[in-house]
């Protein structure tokens, strides 16, 4: 219920074939362009703050513009892209000679949903990201799904190599790091055609052929640290998407005679092309999948693997439920939480109302149901509360903020008795717990249950992710509040003095965060956790329940990035960022 800005989406398509063969099997000139659209759209969960695209026609001729990209902010950014390319093409299109020259006849493109991880905002952080030259294949445009957690190492490596950044942020400091690759790359081959014995356009056609864009990730990859899926093309017509060593973010690929497509979730191909998920690979760890100019597609394994670490948070809330597996996995989280609720409710099934919010966790609230019916106990189901409105906070003051935050959600009135039934609410996870606190428990309390029971599909979130997700400060996860506030009651300060100084002298020995978790059990950091977020003046008891570390396993046995739970970054440079973040929270709190 508590939005989480995340990863955000990638789309690509490389037509393997002339344009004139998609025109007369599709009576369309924008067969391409359409299938964009629809992978854009049917990944909009993951990037509504903007998008971008960006394409590349072969065909253009010298003079022509044949790299086009085009960006937009807003959740409606996507509409505003294709109206205006749309617009361009019904303007272009008819009796124009040189339309099928025009950058509406692509045959390479590529998209990109944008949810900020940084918190910077703008047109000019909206992907993809170009770099332009007078040489095609020295063109390069870049997007992805990523954060790098080691930037200040490559910015310092960069400047002590003479260059001058003129953005000091992971996407840019990326493209010009490829782009200087890149160069260095045609630069080879410039020199080897002139070996040959190739003069003027000669020497073009042999640079655009025989571009290794493996070389070029390989040199510039290996210096990064993080989760990423990496994607890209130059304007001579080479295309390619890299994943992470550690397989920390998503993406899948699927080829025909027809086309090479790109995406970050397997269903977005499918419904697309139409097309099984036994056809659709998944990119594996530390592996590309690369375009050539003449429309070859090979995988390459440009990183050495890792031990996998997918996200398992991709599997509990950001990607789509339509997955087969993530569907199946979403509703094996539900049904490995009945044990723990039964025992919440004291097995008062009789009494008890089960219900889900928000629509993310309806997947684990039927796969909940069904876990209660296979022991033998039949569930009522609900839809108690409501995602009513978006209140625009245009109130100044905090308290009346506050009141109407209150009423984003309702509830059904008359769905449970009075002081005789317990309400018992799936989400998907737990994060912040303000919208707990000033909305949900409240609004529930209107019912007047007898107790409520608020569960999560996810375990206790104790950490930040630097992945990819906009959760950097430990303080704002309630889980380390309620462990903070459990020390200063219980006179432990020596301990939080024992993990500054760990974390300032020892960052990257090991996380030392974890040490704040160590002396309290789950059930404790549970009834703090309630304590806090109870409403004041709320007379209803509430319980919590989360999601076991050993049951998420056990539910995403392939997916087992669990750092945003138990602290196990997979990477160097995420063990470092939870230490300094520790470091900021405690010279923060102490100024």
């Amino acid at each position: 219920m508590e939005q989480l800005k995340h990863e955000c989406g990638v789309a690509m398509i490389r037509l393997k074939k002339p344009i004139a063969y998609y025109t007369e099997k599709y009576h369309s000139t924008r067969w391409a362009m359409d299938k964009l659209y629809l992978m854009m759209e049917k990944q909009h969960n993951r990037g509504q703050e903007g998008a971008g695209i960006a394409c590349v026609n072969l065909n253009a001729p010298v003079g022509e513009e044949y790299m086009l990209r085009e960006r937009a902010e807003g959740k409606d950014a996507i509409t505003k892209i294709f109206e205006k390319i749309e617009h361009g093409r019904l303007n272009m299109e008819g009796d124009n000679p040189n339309f099928q020259y025009s950058i509406f006849n692509s045959q390479l493109l590529m998209g990109h949903l944008r949810y900020s991880t940084t918190g910077k905002s703008g047109l000019q952080y909206v992907h993809p990201f170009m770099r332009r030259n007078n040489w095609r294949a020295k063109n390069l445009c870049l997007c992805g799904n990523f954060n790098m957690t080691n930037m200040d190492e490559v910015f310092h490596m960069l400047t002590q190599q003479g260059q001058s950044p003129r953005i000091k942020g992971d996407a840019y400091i990326t493209l010009e790091l490829m782009g200087h690759r890149l160069d260095r790359e045609v630069e080879r081959l410039y020199h080897e055609a002139v070996a040959r014995g190739l003069q003027g356009t000669d020497i073009t056609r042999y640079i655009d052929n025989n571009v290794e864009t493996g070389n070029v990730l390989q040199s510039t990859m290996r210096h990064f640290d993080g989760g990423y899926v990496m994607c890209g093309m130059t304007g001579s017509g080479e295309m390619f998407a890299i994943r992470d060593p550690w397989g920390i973010r998503p993406a899948f690929w699927y080829e025909d005679d027809e086309v090479v497509v790109v995406a970050s979730e397997r269903p977005v191909i499918q419904t697309t092309f139409n097309v099984s998920a036994q056809t659709i690979h998944e990119l594996q760890p530390g592996q590309a999948v690369t375009i050539r100019h003449n429309g070859e597609c090979l995988t390459q394994q440009i990183l050495e693997p890792k031990e996998k670490r997918a996200c398992s948070f991709e599997r509990i809330y950001f990607s789509r439920g339509s997955d087969c597996d993530i569907y199946r996995e979403r509703k094996r989280l539900g049904e490995l939480l009945t044990p723990a609720i039964i025992k919440a409710i004291d097995r008062d099934m009789e009494h008890t109302v089960f219900s889900y919010i928000p629509n993310t966790a309806e997947v684990a609230f039927h796969g909940m149901v069904d876990g209660m019916r296979r022991i033998g106990f039949d569930a009522r189901t609900e839809k108690v509360v409501w995602k009513d409105i978006k209140l625009r906070t245009f109130i100044s003051g905090a308290n009346e903020r506050n009141d109407l935050a209150a009423h984003v959600y309702d509830v059904t009135y008359g769905s449970i008795a009075p002081h005789e039934d317990n309400i018992v609410i799936i989400d998907d996870s737990i994060v912040r717990g303000t919208t707990l606190r000033e909305s949900i428990f409240r609004i529930l309390d209107r019912l007047q249950p007898k107790k409520i029971v608020m569960v999560s599909s996810a375990p206790q979130i104790r950490y930040p992710d630097y992945y990819g997700i906009d959760m950097s400060h430990l303080e704002e996860l309630c889980v380390f509040r309620a462990a903070i506030a459990l020390i200063e009651e219980r006179g432990m300060h020596s301990l939080i003095d024992e993990v500054y100084h760990l974390c300032k002298t020892q960052p990257d020995a090991e996380n030392h965060v974890r040490k704040i978790y160590e002396p309290f059990t789950v059930d404790e950091l549970n009834h703090k956790i309630m304590q806090m977020l109870k409403p004041e003046g709320m007379q209803t008891p509430i319980q919590l329940v989360f999601q076991s570390i050993e049951a998420l396993h056990e539910a995403c046995p392939h997916h087992s990035g669990d750092w945003y739970f138990t602290g196990h970054y997979p990477t160097p440079g995420g063990t470092r960022l939870v230490n300094r973040a520790f470091v900021e929270y405690f010279e923060n709190m102490r100024s």
